[in-house]
């Protein structure tokens, strides 16, 4: 009986201490998490891109003793799971690497599945627009890309308005925005703009947009003119990336993907480039961010990964941060500097995303593109 009292008691003890443990593991060093991390043995990652594997092998020669786990999952993907586990009461990840930052302030964050952390040695490098609510680790996008072999003068497409007319039936190419959450966030950014959709129709065509009744606005009929003209959608990326980029094609079509993509165009025989000159935007800005996970089992090995993956004070962020040192990555850290490949961050054309008001419109713009198909 005494032995059972004092195993409940510490228990108590230690459920009550964990708020406390958590706030002082958010104030240490690297050098102090590592101590604490090195006896929990192992750290579980789910990342929104495999370049985790280049992160694990450079993370355990730094700190030995620790076990990288990644888990190469899209972000629509890590958000069903935690929610599935965490229902279940399972709790077995520590790190999320993800997109999709409208639905982790909207719902994560708020219902406590996963925490907020900044690295006390970085605060002063991210903007605090980047920290505020939720770390971000770097910008990425959702461009729209073109074929410059094939193209050789630049981008075919000089409004997005090009795209909703016959010479380009069936050759823009996306993923499905119904399972990508990435490209949801893309078409509801559009569905934001509607001042700046209106001009360029009216520059486009020489005549004002007149919108559907049942649309809120030049964005949303935007939409709806590009489902109408064979909007093809696409469920692999390096297929959507090889139709769009292959060096070889004589016609190829245009699409949205990642702007870094243009980075495997020598790997994989492409010649994709982004569509920078297109009016209003060539797609969205949107942050991949790292948080910790409810009840991470390994809470100090995952600040330690956190800590890590923000990079160095070098220009290309060191080996934490190298993987993502690549064209069409921007660095949230400002000391890191934008791949010399890159159109600059600030003159790259594309729209910054509000996580807060795209996170207010998404589910009218799912309807929306539910309806469409």
């Amino acid at each position: 009986m005494k032995h059972i009292m004092t195993s409940a008691l510490l228990g108590a003890a230690l459920l009550m201490a964990a708020p406390a443990l958590a706030q002082d593991l958010d104030a240490m060093s690297a050098d102090e998490l590592y101590e604490i991390a090195k006896t929990e043995g192992s750290v579980t990652v789910f990342s929104l891109s495999s370049r985790i594997a280049k992160i694990e092998a450079t993370f355990e020669e730094t700190y030995p003793g620790i076990d990288l786990i990644g888990v190469d999952l899209n972000s629509t993907k890590q958000i069903a799971r935690l929610d599935a586990e965490q229902r279940a009461g399972i709790y077995a990840v520590d790190v999320l690497y993800l997109s999709e930052a409208p639905i982790v302030l909207r719902d994560l964050i708020p219902e406590g599945k996963v925490t907020k952390y900044v690295p006390p040695r970085i605060g002063d490098s991210v903007p605090a627009a980047l920290q505020k609510d939720v770390l971000t680790h770097r910008l990425s996008s959702r461009a729209l890309m073109y074929n410059e072999a094939a193209y050789p003068d630049g981008t075919p497409i000089k409004n997005l308005w090009q795209l909703t007319t016959p010479d380009w039936r069936g050759k823009v190419l996306m993923e499905d925005p119904s399972q990508r959450g990435e490209a949801l966030d893309l078409l509801t950014e559009i569905s934001l703009r509607n001042d700046e959709m209106a001009a360029a129709y009216e520059a486009q065509f020489g005549k004002p947009i007149i919108v559907d009744s049942d649309l809120n606005g030049a964005g949303e009929q935007f939409i709806r003119a590009l489902f109408d003209n064979d909007l093809v959608m696409v469920n692999d990326s390096t297929q959507l990336r090889a139709a769009i980029g292959d060096i070889k094609a004589t016609n190829p079509s245009v699409g949205w993907t990642t702007y870094s993509a243009a980075k495997d165009n020598a790997k994989e025989g492409w010649a994709l480039q982004i569509s920078n000159d297109t009016v209003p935007s060539a797609g969205i800005l949107f942050p991949a961010v790292l948080v910790v996970a409810k009840d991470a089992p390994h809470p100090a090995a995952a600040r330690l990964v956190i800590d890590y993956m923000m990079g160095d004070d070098t220009p290309s962020g060191g080996p934490g941060f190298e993987p993502f040192f690549v064209q069409g990555d921007y660095a949230a850290r400002r000391t890191i500097a934008d791949h010399p490949d890159a159109v600059p961050l600030e003159k790259v054309n594309l729209w910054t995303m509000d996580p807060t008001a795209t996170g207010a419109a998404r589910s009218r713009i799912l309807d929306l593109i539910i309806m469409l198909q």
